[in-house]
């Protein structure tokens, strides 16, 4: 049964539908999808065109708004729109160290979610399209690893969309997860060099934290290990268009006296602990090197093997001499499923798929080429996450793409400018600008 609730200037009805675990064996196993049908208030009565929203991941469920807010105002205005909680996410069948034991031991639960990329996920939609728009094609906006899972849908079901917008997430269609990571060191350290360029101060900060760390066993409230390679992690911050300052504030609030001497603060663990669980969103780091994997070869770990590569990122060999400490990005690690408790137990279920062969081809290049579906995606200069010219190289590889690029945003741009650029991009996918 479905229900229904307003919040200020919308209307928000709860959905749910069944969809195969497996679509090639229909018959089978079933798991359950959760989405939000949002509309404007005003317009709730009438036959009003489809959006639906693949949000950034993997593994994390759709936004929660409240009301109309970042983007959301501005598609309502067009659309109803359908806020999808993807596969083993948000509201939808979840996956994680609670329910994952169901499936059994870790071969079964690797196995299980070796069903949860981008592929299976366009054809959960496809699957739900007719119930939702009786058929009708509808627009996708596909936000970071959600434009991943657009490219993927016009690869695949290209006749599902009336419309593709992407923001943040124009992925290689060839590179390799090293290629990824190869790419994705040197940018993370100019982030970095930018902060320290704007908060000098926070150089000696971050040294201080690290040595702390690297001369004493420190475990947070919540039983997550703080490691040097974990604090090194909080870099991800950086990819946000608010993140320097918010990694500043932190640093700056680290350290309290005691009767024992300097420690790290009550606040200042509260918060990142906060900030480097995966308690909310397990599946992130399960399957984030998964997304990369197409040539039937094993990611085995590429961030991790990668980084060896660049040594400026050691923290003991910064510490030994003066420069700085580097942060790092986005990238998943083996130690983070011993640092953090909410991963602890998924440890061997990580390492059979981090050595799982056989990933499938994700986009169809021959598809793109001769794409017909209207499509525009915001590229961010220099954006962390997602390397511009990976992007940019894929744009020219979509017939019909047009881009827009920008360095007025970070990788969160939709969000922190989300009426305009969402605006922005339908204009230019709909030939008006």
């Amino acid at each position: 049964m479905t229900v229904s609730y307003r919040q200020p200037g919308v209307v928000l009805t709860d959905r749910c539908f069944t969809v195969p675990l497996d679509h090639d064996a229909p018959s089978g196993e079933t798991i359950e999808l959760y989405a939000r049908e949002a509309v404007a208030a005003d317009k709730a009565g009438q036959d009003l065109p489809w959006l639906i929203y693949l949000q950034g991941g993997p593994g994390f469920g759709a936004n929660r708004f409240i009301g109309q807010q970042a983007w959301l105002g501005r598609a309502l205005k067009d659309y109803r729109v359908l806020l999808l909680d993807q596969r083993g996410t948000g509201r939808s069948t979840p996956a994680n160290r609670q329910t994952l034991p169901l499936r059994g031991g870790p071969a079964e639960q690797a196995d299980y979610l070796a069903r949860f990329r981008a592929d299976s996920i366009v054809r959960d939609c496809e699957a739900i399209r007719p119930q939702v728009t009786g058929g009708a094609p509808w627009t996708v906006l596909g936000q970071s690893f959600g434009g991943f899972c657009t490219v993927a849908y016009l690869s695949t079901a290209p006749e599902g969309l009336a419309t593709a917008v992407i923001t943040g997430g124009l992925p290689s269609l060839d590179a390799r997860p090293e290629d990824v990571y190869r790419a994705a060191y040197p940018r993370v350290e100019r982030k970095v060099t930018a902060h320290y360029a704007r908060y000098p101060q926070d150089v000696e900060r971050a040294r201080r934290i690290a040595d702390h760390l690297l001369t004493h066993e420190v475990v947070l409230p919540n039983g997550y290990r703080l490691t040097v390679e974990a604090f090194q992690s909080l870099g991800i911050l950086l990819g946000s268009g608010d993140g320097s300052h918010r990694l500043h504030y932190l640093l700056e609030d680290a350290f309290v006296r005691t009767p024992a001497g300097p420690a790290l603060s009550d606040a200042f663990q509260e918060q990142v602990q906060g900030l480097l669980s995966y308690a909310g969103h397990p599946l992130y780091a399960l399957v984030h090197e998964s997304i990369y994997g197409q040539d039937g070869r094993a990611t085995a770990w590429s961030a991790d093997r990668v980084r060896a590569e660049f040594p400026q990122f050691d923290a003991a060999k910064a510490l030994a001499g003066d420069g700085p400490l580097l942060f790092t990005g986005e990238t998943v690690h083996p130690w983070m499923f011993d640092c953090d408790p909410a991963l602890r137990p998924l440890r061997e279920t990580a390492e059979l798929l981090a050595a799982r062969t056989g990933w499938t081809q994700l986009y169809d290049p021959a598809r793109l080429a001769a794409n017909e579906v209207p499509v525009a995606a915001a590229v961010y200069h220099d954006d962390m996450y997602v390397d511009t010219d990976h992007s940019l190289r894929t744009a020219r590889a979509i017939r019909g793409l047009r881009t827009w690029v920008t360095d007025e945003f970070e990788h969160d741009g939709v969000r922190a400018g989300g009426p305009r650029v969402l605006d922005r991009l339908l204009a230019l996918a709909r030939g008006e600008v």
